[in-house]
C-alpha cells in the first residue's frame, strides 16, 4: 500500500439522464443519495469506495459549498448519478425557497450538443469527476510509462476551460497518480489546491483533491478521513 500522501496546499462523452427522485438516507446528519434508487445500468460500476469517498469529501466541506453557492454543478461521467444526486440534496437543504436539483441535472444534457464546451466555457462553479485512474500494469511491460493519469489529463484542461471565475473542482486521485504533481502542474495554470480527503482501502489509498483558481479566495478547511 503507498505511504499516505501529506496534507498540502498548493498556492465528449456521453450523457446518462439522472433519476429527478428526491429519495435519500441521513449521512452525519445530513441527505444524500440512497444508493439503491439510483441509475443504473449493466454497462456502468455500482457506487462503491471511491464514489463514496468523493460525496464524504463534500460533505466534509459542505459549509464552504453551501457559502459559495453555486449556480451550476457538473459531474463529469456521471455513471449512477450517486454523486451529482447526493450534491444536489447537499446544496438543496439550504435554500429557502425548496431547492428542484432537475435543472442543475438537465445541464449534463449540454454533452449531447457538439459544441457543449463552447457553451459551457466559464460558466461551471463546481465539478465533480471520479476519473479512471487504475494504472494499466500490461503497458510497462511494453515500454510505456503508465501512471494511471491517461484520461485525468484530458480532463483537467477542459475543467480549465469550463470552470468560472470561483469555480471549484472535486477529483479523485490514487497515490499512484501522484497527487502532488497533479496539483502543482495546475498551480502553474493558476489552480490552489488542497486534499479533501485522504482514505484507504484494502487495494488503494484514495485522496480528494479540490482545486480553485488562485484569484478565489476562500477558507477550505482538510479533513482527512483514514
Amino acid at each position: 500500500m503507498a505511504p499516505p500522501f501529506q496534507q498540502q496546499q498548493i498556492g465528449d462523452g456521453e450523457a446518462f439522464t439522472l433519476p429527478v427522485r428526491q429519495v435519500f438516507f441521513h449521512k452525519m446528519g445530513y441527505k444524500i443519495a440512497q444508493i439503491r434508487l439510483v441509475s443504473s445500468h449493466p454497462e456502468v460500476y455500482e457506487p462503491c469506495d471511491d464514489s463514496f469517498a468523493l460525496v464524504d469529501a463534500l460533505l466534509a466541506d459542505r459549509s464552504n459549498l453551501i457559502q459559495h453557492k453555486p449556480k451550476l454543478c457538473m459531474e463529469v461521467g456521471c455513471g449512477s448519478g450517486y454523486v451529482i444526486t447526493s450534491l444536489a440534496l447537499l446544496l438543496g437543504q439550504e435554500s429557502s425557497s425548496g431547492f428542484s436539483f432537475l435543472p442543475l441535472i438537465q445541464t449534463l444534457m449540454q454533452f449531447l450538443l457538439p459544441d457543449w464546451k463552447k457553451r459551457l466555457a466559464g460558466l461551471v462553479d463546481v465539478i465533480v469527476v471520479n476519473p479512471p485512474y487504475s494504472v494499466v500494469k500490461e503497458l510497462p511491460l511494453l515500454g510505456l510509462e503508465e501512471d494511471g493519469r491517461r484520461v485525468i489529463d484530458r480532463i483537467l484542461p477542459v475543467a480549465d476551460l469550463l470552470l468560472s471565475e470561483k469555480g471549484w473542482l472535486y477529483m479523485v486521485t490514487l497515490a499512484s497518480n501522484f497527487p502532488l504533481k497533479i496539483c502543482l502542474e495546475m498551480r502553474q495554470k493558476g489552480y490552489a489546491s488542497r486534499i479533501v480527503l485522504q482514505r484507504s482501502t484494502d487495494e488503494e489509498s484514495l485522496h480528494i483533491i479540490k482545486f480553485w483558481r488562485e484569484s478565489d479566495k476562500h477558507d477550505s478547511v482538510i479533513v482527512v478521513i483514514a
